[in-house]
């Protein structure tokens, strides 16, 4: 007692006094009675050891540990020290013998065990890891955690799942806990007991809004639609205000053709501030699907779009975009993709399709403005040379066309569409200068390549 009281002030010395200059031990020369007794030379190799190991010297604090142990091994703190410095060596075998030995000395001191735990979980020695988080369990209930990976490391699901429902118990259900219970359940197949437990959790938890929803996804990926359907309107009616729901509602309405129900669960959905962006794209996608086939319901989505989140316009604008280009309504089509490229001005795709437009809609000034802005960001992407020569044409600027033209032919690699393309637009270039000779060439050329094809 009299010792570890003198380490503790020493350490707080370290702490608030660090520039006291240690004392140098010569680790060849015994200690000396006329200059102190054995424990006062214990005491300053223990204090080298720690200085050693401050500054990452393992070995050389092993050195001093071990003279320690020659003049007195009944200090359990020592093996400790050992054990660390081995451990930090990778020198597993002795700081197993080293811990142990600590461990004897004080069966129940925590951070002895913590340190051999360690030690075995750097070996992967799960089983001796299982033996010592047994026994670390009774200081911190944290430790379940990890006694339950270990099992199922091990495959001892059934113990794992035992461990589990001990913490639910004691602590209630955690996220963390549930990620390790769906892989014993994916890794033993055993669907029924997974569902069989939310079930559970459902009749003992009925406020629990995530206790439905994981009940729901199971169900549906069991393919049991109608046990999902019931739940998730069992849901609402015990949580009106839930906007989760909405998440798994939709579809149910939208397989049932209860369209008007569909469409106030994808807008609460879309309205939603609960709800991760990438889960609203799912959802509007289908909801550009739906008007798609049921059109009398554009406005609701024109609506539903101007509403979402700033942060989640561009992919919107985009969906929203695409089912007016497959209707074929390029003027709608190209405002939405330009409001899209606003909040995504690096989004190439966006950028090719509204400069594509611009060429459809017959905006040739916009088409060579913007082409050369995408040039000085894409300089090998050919199809915006293709672009800027063809509004060139339209503009009636043939000189100015035949030279990105035939620039961005260097960048044409395995693509005779686009290639045939190119000489087109640079024949009709010709055309436009009067020189029949070389628009022929250029056209001829055209022709040949799209009867390869």
């Amino acid at each position: 007692m009299k010792k570890q009281l003198y380490i503790l002030l020493f350490v707080f010395g370290i702490l608030l006094f660090p520039q006291v200059n240690y004392a140098q031990v010569d680790f060849n020369k015994k200690p000396d009675d006329d200059l102190g007794n054995n424990e006062d030379a214990y005491q300053e190799l223990f204090f080298e050891a720690l200085k050693q190991k401050g500054i990452e010297n393992y070995d050389r604090a092993i050195e001093a540990l071990l003279k320690c142990e020659e003049i007195d091994d009944s200090d359990a703190a020592l093996f400790f020290e050992l054990g660390k410095n081995y451990n930090k060596l990778k020198d597993f075998g002795a700081a197993e013998k080293a811990l142990q030995q600590a461990i004897k000395k004080e069966p129940d001191n925590e951070w002895y065990l913590d340190e051999l735990y360690d030690v075995y979980a750097k070996q992967n020695n799960l089983e001796k890891a299982i033996k010592t988080v047994k026994q670390l369990v009774k200081y911190h209930p944290d430790y379940k955690e990890d006694l339950a990976t270990l099992y199922v490391k091990t495959k001892k699901y059934d113990d794992a799942l035992e461990v589990l429902d001990e913490m639910d118990a004691e602590f209630g259900v955690s996220e963390t806990r549930d990620r390790v219970r769906n892989m014993i359940y994916n890794a033993t197949g055993d669907k029924k007991g997974q569902i069989e437990k939310l079930e559970e959790r459902v009749e003992e938890n009925p406020d629990l809004e995530i206790n439905y929803l994981s009940l729901i996804f199971r169900y549906s990926e069991n393919n049991e639609k109608e046990k999902a359907f019931e739940t998730a309107k069992k849901l609402l009616q015990s949580h009106p205000n839930s906007q989760m729901v909405h998440l798994a509602l939709y579809k149910f309405y939208l397989d049932d053709n209860e369209a008007e129900k569909a469409v106030a669960s994808m807008e609460i959905v879309l309205n939603s501030s609960q709800i991760k962006p990438e889960a609203k794209m799912m959802v509007l996608a289908d909801f550009v699907k739906f008007v798609g086939k049921n059109p009398e319901y554009e406005s609701q989505l024109v609506a539903i779009t101007s509403k979402i989140a700033d942060d989640e316009k561009g992919k919107s604008n985009i969906e929203v975009a695409q089912y007016f280009l497959a209707k074929g309504e390029k003027d709608k089509a190209l405002a939405y993709y330009e409001k899209a490229l606003e909040k995504e001005p690096e989004n190439y795709g966006v950028l090719r399709n509204v400069l594509l437009l611009y060429i459809d809609v017959e905006n040739y000034a916009k088409a060579v403005e913007m082409s050369e802005d995408a040039l000085d960001k894409y300089p090998s992407q050919p199809i915006f040379y293709l672009v800027h020569g063809v509004a060139q044409n339209k503009q009636n600027q043939p000189e100015k066309a035949i030279r990105v033209l035939e620039t961005g032919l260097d960048y044409v690699i395995d693509d005779n569409k686009m290639e045939s393309d190119f000489y087109k637009q640079i024949s009709i270039s010709y055309l436009q200068l009067n020189n029949t000779v070389k628009a022929k060439s250029f056209s001829d050329k055209a022709k040949q390549l799209e009867s390869t094809n």
